[in-house]
């Protein structure tokens, strides 16, 4: 069936609607792509939008991987096509077409494409974010530890080709869209959370 080929598009489309601008749009909030960090992430609208306006941004973001992944695990066996939807939902978040193509950093939307793909993969990668951000208290360094783990869990916990060879591209996109940060990091102007 030919048709399910247009499944990681349709799965990109999805991952294509900001969590963070649309939420920030219903509580009469500025637009996170123009303030503090100017990331459209549940980080940068914590700062400046408070705790619930950051939850449902999160939120939304994790069900974007998570919604796509389960929809065409329903409809095919596929491990390609399956893994094609959770990777076009991350690219969709990162370069969304309803909004110029200004997104996020997909930390969230990632880890929700792994909770789906395997969630002893998700759960290691949210386990490792938590105590990084706990002991260190930088959204980043625990965002960044766990793009580098990622495909050594995803070796561990759910070995194959395509989703392995997905980790990784989805690893090396994360740490590089969080360079600004490494160098803030190295040079010790990172912001803290909470901060």
């Amino acid at each position: 069936m030919t048709w399910l080929y247009s499944l990681p598009v349709l799965a990109y489309l999805l991952g294509s609607i900001s969590s963070a601008v649309v939420i920030a749009r219903i509580m009469v909030l500025p637009d996170p792509r123009e303030i503090g960090s100017k990331n459209p992430g549940a980080t940068n609208i914590l700062r400046y939008g408070g705790k619930l306006a950051a939850v449902l941004t999160l939120a939304g973001d994790i069900l974007k991987g998570v919604i796509p992944v389960l929809v065409a695990r329903a409809l095919t066996a596929d491990a390609v096509i399956i893994t094609l939807c959770g990777f076009g939902a991350f690219l969709g978040h990162l370069f969304p077409v309803f909004f110029g193509f200004r997104g996020g950093k997909g930390v969230a939307t990632a880890l929700g494409v792994w909770f789906a793909l395997n969630p002893w993969v998700g759960l290691a990668l949210l386990v490792t974010w938590v105590l990084m951000a706990l002991l260190f208290r930088y959204s980043s360094l625990a965002a960044l530890t766990a793009s580098a783990l990622a495909p050594l869990y995803v070796a561990w916990l759910s070995p194959g080709t395509p989703t392995l060879a997905t980790m990784i591209v989805m690893s090396a996109i994360l740490i590089f869209r969080h360079r600004a940060n490494i160098r803030n990091l190295i040079a010790g102007t990172e912001t803290k959370i909470g901060r």
